[in-house]
């Protein structure tokens, strides 16, 4: 092999060293570094198990509470202040009682679905649905198939099974009651004698805590944390 030819050798090998070791270390600066990348969607990405369990045994314990109060089954719209705003405590329908369930943890519902309808009006059936052109703070987080979205979107779509330990307490769960009509309640720490938990929910007789969860056709199965949860 002739000098030049050597010369040449060595070169091109330098050169493929360096390119190796180029993409070597991209390759490391591309590796995880030991933290998952979890989507923004997640919004339940800060809490441990712990935490997780925790939440939903007090949103278990603040929708038993609820089937204290004696509470008047009433669809009409109404004007309310907003954000915190409220009906009448004395009046409201399924979906007022998860809203003050997760008032008791603090957790304005009004609040989060309008500032989260705001930003992506399209995703919502506000015009599919209802023909509505604009968000509405009065009545918007009342309405169950808006609550499906924002939950799908800011918290935990769980799978939709014929099996009762698919579902805990502090599950959201909607149905179809038939012909359309939607529903929503939340599966609480306490057992029917069939032995599945229970749901809070008002149907028409106030909020009730019921065996009613194969009741009616599932529609949805959710964990809501609330926003940022730490």
């Amino acid at each position: 092999m002739s000098r030049f030819s050597k010369t040449a050798l060595v070169g091109l090998t330098a050169v493929f060293v360096v390119s190796a070791g180029l993409l070597h270390l991209r390759m490391l600066l591309a590796m995880p570094t030991g933290k998952l990348e979890i989507s923004v969607s997640d919004a339940n990405r800060e809490l441990n198990e712990a935490d997780r369990q925790e939440f939903l045994r007090k949103l278990s314990d603040a929708a038993i509470e609820r089937t204290r109060h004696i509470v008047r089954y009433d669809p009409s719209y109404v004007r309310i202040p907003y954000p915190g705003g409220d009906v009448s405590p004395e009046t409201g329908v399924c979906t007022d009682e998860i809203i003050r369930s997760y008032r008791a943890l603090r957790i304005d519902l009004q609040k989060e679905v309008h500032e989260d309808m705001e930003a992506n009006f399209s995703k919502y059936p506000n015009h599919s649905r209802w023909m509505l052109l604009h968000t509405d703070t009065n009545i918007d987080h009342r309405r169950v198939p808006n609550l499906m979205v924002f939950f799908a979107r800011k918290g935990e779509s769980l799978p939709i099974t014929n099996k009762g330990s698919d579902y805990n307490p502090g599950d959201l769960v909607t149905w179809d009651l038939g012909g359309g009509v939607p529903h929503i309640g939340i599966i609480v720490d306490k057992k029917s004698a069939s032995g599945r938990y229970m749901i809070v929910h008002n149907i028409g007789q106030g909020p009730r805590a019921e065996d009613v969860l194969f009741q009616w056709k599932i529609t949805g199965h959710y964990r809501y944390f609330g926003p940022n949860p730490k």
